[in-house]
C-alpha cells in the first residue's frame, strides 16, 4: 500500500474526549479487576505498591506524551520505537501492544461475565456488542466512554461514604510489593489509548500531552481513595472479596458499576488495539487487509473472543501486564533519544523490574 493510498482518519476528538478515553480504560480495569489479587500479594502494603506503580506510570506518561507530540499518528510506541530505535524495536513494541491489549480485552470481557454470572457466554457477547459499536465510529465510542466513567465515579464516591469498618486489619506483606505493583500497573496503562488515537485527536501536539497527564492525575487520586476505603472496610478480607463487599447496602449498584467500568475499559482497549494493528498493516508488518480500520476492528474482536474461550481472567491480566511493561520499556528507551534523560531512565528501569516481577507469577 502506497503512502497516498493510506486511510486518512478524521480528527474528531477534543481534550475532554481524549481524557475520558484514558479514564475509561484505567478506572474500570483498576478498581474492579486488579485490587483483590494485588491485595492478596501485598496486604496493607498495597498502598506502597500503588505508589510504585503510579511513579512508573507517571514516567511512562511523560515519555509517551513527548513522543506522541512529535509523532501524532496512530500506532503509539510501534511508531516511536521504529523511528527512534529501529525497525525491530518498533515491531516488538507493536506486537507487545497488540498481544497484551488483546489479552486485556479478554480480561475485561471476562470481568463483565463474572459479575453477571456467566463469564464465557457474557464475555463473548460483550466483545461482539462493543465491536459493533466501534464500527459505528470513534466519536460515538468516546461519548459512551464518557457516560460510563461519570457513572462509575459517582458509584465509587457513594461506596466510600457508606463503607463499613473492617474487623481484621490487612497484614503488611513486604515480599509482595513488586508483584502487586506489576498487577496494579495493568490498571494504569489506559493513557496508551490516547496516544494510539493520534490521528483522530484535534491539535495532537497540545492535546495528547495534556490528556495523558490529566487522565493519569485523576486516576491516581481515585485509586488512592478506593484503596484506602477498601483496606479500611475489608482489611485482610480484601484479598478474597470485591468492592461490592465494601458497602453491602450498595452491593447491587456496585455490581452494575463494575460491569459498566469493565465495558468502558473494553471499549477503549478495542479502539487502541485496532489502530495499532492498522499502523502495522500500513507498514506491511501485519496482513494488508488490516490496513482497513473496519477489518482491523473485526479481527481484534475475533481474537479477543478466542482468548475469552481459552483462558481465565487472572492469566489474561498477568500476560497483559508483562506485554505492556515491555511496550513501555521501549517507549522510555525511545524518549531517551529525544534528549530526555532522568524520567525515561526511571521509567525504563521500573518497567523492566516489574516485568520480571510479573513474569515470576506466570
Amino acid at each position: 500500500m502506497s503512502h497516498n493510498d493510506r486511510v486518512q482518519l478524521t480528527r474528531s476528538l477534543n481534550l475532554s474526549d481524549a481524557v475520558f478515553v484514558g479514564l475509561g480504560s484505567m478506572i474500570g480495569a483498576g478498581v474492579f479487576a486488579v485490587f483483590a489479587p494485588a491485595a492478596a500479594a501485598a496486604g496493607s502494603a498495597l498502598l506502597v505498591s500503588l505508589l510504585i506503580a503510579g511513579v512508573i506510570a507517571c514516567c511512562n506518561a511523560l515519555s509517551s506524551a513527548w513522543l506522541a507530540a512529535k509523532y501524532p499518528q496512530s500506532g503509539g510506541t510501534y511508531v516511536y520505537g521504529r523511528e527512534r530505535l529501529g525497525r525491530i524495536w518498533g515491531d516488538l513494541a507493536g506486537w507487545a501492544f497488540v498481544l497484551g491489549k488483546t489479552a486485556s480485552c479478554a480480561a475485561m470481557a471476562l470481568t463483565v461475565g463474572t459479575y453477571v454470572g456467566a463469564p464465557k457466554l457474557v464475555g463473548v457477547a460483550a466483545i461482539v456488542a462493543l465491536t459493533v459499536l466501534n464500527l459505528t465510529g470513534v466519536q460515538k465510542s468516546a461519548l459512551v466512554t464518557r457516560i460510563i466513567v461519570i457513572a462509575v465515579l459517582l458509584v465509587l464516591a457513594a461506596t466510600a461514604v457508606t463503607a463499613q469498618e473492617a474487623t481484621q486489619p490487612a497484614e503488611f506483606l513486604g515480599s509482595g510489593i513488586l508483584p502487586a505493583a506489576a498487577l496494579l500497573f495493568f490498571a494504569f496503562a489506559g493513557y496508551a489509548r490516547i496516544a494510539t488515537l493520534g490521528e483522530e485527536v484535534k491539535d495532537p501536539q497540545r492535546t495528547i500531552p495534556r490528556a495523558v497527564v490529566i487522565a493519569l492525575a485523576i486516576t491516581l487520586v481515585v485509586y488512592a481513595a478506593v484503596a484506602l476505603t477498601a483496606l479500611s472496610a475489608l482489611g485482610a478480607d480484601l484479598a478474597t472479596k470485591t468492592l461490592a463487599d465494601v458497602s453491602p447496602a450498595l452491593a447491587p449498584v456496585i455490581r452494575v458499576a463494575a460491569c459498566l467500568a469493565a465495558l468502558g475499559s473494553l471499549l477503549s482497549l478495542q479502539l487502541g488495539v485496532s489502530r495499532t494493528a492498522l499502523a502495522m498493516a500500513r507498514d506491511r508488518r501485519l496482513p494488508g487487509f488490516l490496513a482497513d480500520l473496519r477489518l482491523a476492528e473485526i479481527a481484534t474482536g475475533l481474537v479477543a473472543i478466542g482468548l475469552v474461550l481459552a483462558v481465565d481472567v487472572t492469566r489474561a491480566i498477568v500476560f497483559s501486564s508483562f506485554c505492556v511493561l515491555l511496550y513501555y520499556a521501549i517507549a522510555n528507551a525511545s524518549a531517551w533519544t529525544l534528549g530526555k534523560r532522568v524520567v525515561p531512565a526511571i521509567g525504563l528501569v521500573g518497567c523492566l523490574t516489574l516485568a520480571g516481577a510479573v513474569l515470576w507469577q506466570l
